[in-house]
């Protein structure tokens, strides 16, 4: 196997999770009469955590007032939390292929810019029976990415050697995070933004179906 370890984002890799994520600032954009925005806006706003995608919601005046900026996400967390899963699907094919890494013994992990209590939720609702080594959320104070210490504490706890690791991500951000932690990527283009951006920030394979994504991992 050209891999021991295949660690995956998850919005927009994963799982489709645009509809659950723009109905939830269209909640909390509404509840203040803000102007609310269409999912191809919000496909261009997610990737750097939650606080990220509502600053990148709000008015710019307001986007400034970290106060305010701080209610709104508390907001959304709330109400996210509770809905989090009302559009949200795996993308098709995903789940078998997690299945065949781990039947060919490829460990396979998570690692995810979402707060960690969203990711585990979702990976628990989901991908209950796929045996994970890892499922790394954000959590309180830790770096988002591309920090790559979220990919260093993935590999610590298998002992994995960053030579037999590759990341998959539909976005600039996961290819400049595997980049940063010195292990290979591939570009996914059916997430939440397109292969131009993944390119740009460097990936030399972009895959369109889990097909193409197969043939890379395994």
């Amino acid at each position: 196997m050209k891999f021991d370890i295949v660690i995956f984002d998850l919005d927009g890799t994963l799982l489709n999770t645009i509809g659950d994520l723009a109905a939830s600032v269209d909640y909390v954009m509404r509840s203040r009469n803000l102007p609310e925005h269409t999912d191809a806006e919000y496909r261009q706003m997610v990737g750097g955590g939650i606080k990220r995608l509502v600053e990148r919601a709000l008015p710019s005046e307001l986007a400034k007032d970290e106060g305010y900026v701080d209610d709104c996400v508390t907001q959304f967390r709330r109400y996210y939390v509770d809905n989090i899963d009302r559009h949200t699907v795996p993308y098709e094919g995903m789940h078998q292929l997690l299945h065949d890494l781990r039947k060919e013994g490829v460990a396979v992990a998570v690692a995810s810019n979402k707060f960690q209590h969203g990711t585990d939720r979702l990976i628990q609702k989901f991908f209950a029976d796929i045996d994970f080594v890892a499922v790394e959320g954000n959590r309180e104070g830790a770096p988002l990415k591309p920090d790559p210490e979220i990919i260093f504490n993935i590999l610590r706890k298998g002992d994995f050697d960053t030579s037999r690791a590759i990341l998959v991500g539909d976005s600039g951000i996961d290819i400049r995070t595997a980049a940063g932690a010195g292990i290979a990527s591939v570009g996914v283009a059916w997430g939440f933004r397109f292969a131009e951006e993944l390119y740009e920030a460097g990936a030399t394979k972009v895959v369109t179906t889990i097909d193409e994504l197969r043939e890379v991992v395994l």
